[in-house]
């Protein structure tokens, strides 16, 4: 049987910085997948805290959603494929709403088992990329913008827009030795055939995040035009600081959005001058929405966010707190459809589904430019979201690119031949033939 909520003793609600209410009464239960512990903890944390805080900031503000206040529970997996299987059977049996797998690891392990037990998986901005398809991916969500989207978007910014000019030149792909470093691979190889360009894969091992000199010697003997990395954790402060002290060209030197850390960047400062990267996302920390979630949240002694640190300025933590307006946009729209805020499994499925977040609606949060607008449906499940080239100045990341858009006749291509090859591979396979687009 299904839980749609959760009634709780205050001393028996664990809500991970957020405070339980005196008396008990009806929650909805918005687990999450955390890992503030091993080798990825420096940049997981401020994204961890990012979507605690915003939460945390609807519960004070608002009540929480719809008048009934969140449990945000984490469930600590240290990045570690088999323990996000084990919170995941942990969390279903304490009747959580949705799975938030945060690693594309635990994101494949986990992704047949919510087809079976019918709860939505929440992976914004990671994942897999093929789980855009609705209607063969029915409760699996990656939005606002895929790893496909950000790999297209990135080789339009390197090419300004021309990829054929790309034709001749060698491009390395220093990238994490795990599924999510080599979830690009099929739409780099396929570009590469197509436009001519000489694709160099170099994976650094999680043993090898901190010292990849034999990495680095090869881009040295190599002599690549670019260098694509899809780095975590502490490979990528590991790769910048060896860039700077190989001389790397950083203009040439181009990260997918996790690499936008500004704590990896100081560590080098002026020396950085030129990095790029694709994010969907851009720090306003004046914005209202962050003056609100500074207002009820920080200044209120309600956040685990390192202040001293400057972490609230970040872009990491500012993503965090996109990622759960998200969610939360997802739990409003799905008890606006359900006429209750007290909504199941399935109504948050189409919620999801339901997400507009136009520019009205951004004006609205009061989180103008901190991202582009996307909307999904049941066959779009991840939103395609516009992202922007973003550059570091030796002391801040600024834009240095309009809005660039992911090329669909490329990528959905793709796609449907990735979604049917896995519902082949997992007969049986429930699709979604309610998809009518």
């Amino acid at each position: 049987m299904k839980l749609n909520y959760t009634t709780a003793l205050a001393a028996g609600i664990l809500s991970a910085g957020i405070a339980a209410p005196a008396l008990a009464q009806e929650v909805l239960k918005l687990p999450n997948m955390s890992y503030r512990t091993g080798p990825f903890a420096a940049t997981g944390t401020p994204h961890m805290n990012g979507q605690l805080d915003y939460m945390t900031m609807l519960n004070e503000r608002d009540g929480g959603i719809g008048g009934v206040r969140i449990v945000f529970e984490e469930c600590e997996t240290g990045y570690n494929t088999e323990k996000g299987v084990e919170c995941y059977e942990k969390l279903k049996s304490e009747g959580a709403l949705v799975t938030q797998p945060w690693s594309t690891g635990i994101t494949l392990q986990v992704l047949p088992r919510t087809n079976v037990d019918e709860i939505p998986m929440f992976a914004p901005g990671y994942g897999f990329s093929a789980m855009q398809d609705g209607r063969t991916f029915k409760w699996a969500f990656n939005p606002p913008t895929s790893y496909w989207d950000g790999a297209s978007m990135i080789m339009q910014g390197i090419s300004d827009g021309n990829l054929d000019s790309l034709n001749g030149k060698k491009i390395a792909f220093l990238h994490l030795d795990h599924p999510y470093g080599k979830e690009p691979l099929p739409l780099f190889e396929t570009l590469a055939e197509t436009h001519g360009f000489q694709f160099l894969p170099i994976p650094v091992g999680l043993t090898e995040m901190q010292n990849q000199s034999a990495q680095w010697l090869q881009i040295r003997r190599e002599r690549p035009d670019f260098v694509i990395m899809w780095g975590w954790g502490a490979m990528n402060a590991g790769a910048i600081t060896e860039a700077v002290k190989t001389r790397y060209p950083m203009e040439q030197f181009v990260s997918v959005w996790w690499g936008a850390h500004e704590p990896d960047l100081k560590l080098v400062g002026e020396g950085a001058k030129g990095y790029r990267a694709i994010s969907w996302n851009f720090v306003d920390s004046e914005s209202k929405l962050m003056q609100d979630v500074k207002t009820h949240v920080i200044d209120a002694g309600k956040s685990q966010l390192n202040q001293g640190a400057g972490e609230f300025d970040t872009t990491a933590y500012q993503r965090g707190i996109l990622m759960s307006v998200i969610l939360a946009e997802a739990v409003e729209a799905a008890q606006e459809e359900a006429g209750t805020p007290m909504i199941t499994q399935e109504q948050l499925r189409k919620g999801l589904e339901s997400v507009n977040i136009d520019e009205a609606r951004l004006a609205e949060l009061g989180a103008e430019e901190m991202m582009a607008p996307f909307a999904m449906s049941c066959s779009n499940h991840t939103g395609h979201a516009s992202a922007w080239m973003i550059e570091w100045d030796g002391e801040k990341f600024v834009k240095v690119s309009d809005l660039l858009t992911a090329d669909r006749a490329v990528i959905d291509p793709m796609v449907e031949k990735a979604s049917a090859d896995y519902a082949a591979a997992n007969q049986p396979w429930q699709m979604n033939d309610d998809c009518a687009e």
